[in-house]
């Protein structure tokens, strides 16, 4: 996690979430993937790698993140 100031990253969310509720924004700056709360523009943003992000990515469209079942719901 960073606290540093990225005010040349451009930070986009997903055209998909609900104006109401929050959300994560995305951004990218050289060789990092950004992510921040989107309530929280100023606060702490996370920095990953971008093979590191790929792999998140990755994961995510695997289902290997999914959560479904896993809470004993």
């Amino acid at each position: 996690m960073t606290d540093r100031n990225t005010p040349q990253a451009v930070f986009r969310k997903s055209m998909y979430s609900d104006a109401g509720e929050g959300c994560v924004e995305a951004a990218m700056l050289d060789s990092l993937r950004l992510v921040r709360d989107s309530k929280d523009p100023n606060g702490p943003t996370l920095a990953f790698t971008s093979s590191a992000w790929a792999a998140f990515i990755d994961d995510i469209k695997q289902g290997k993140l999914d959560l479904t079942g896993s809470l004993g719901a």
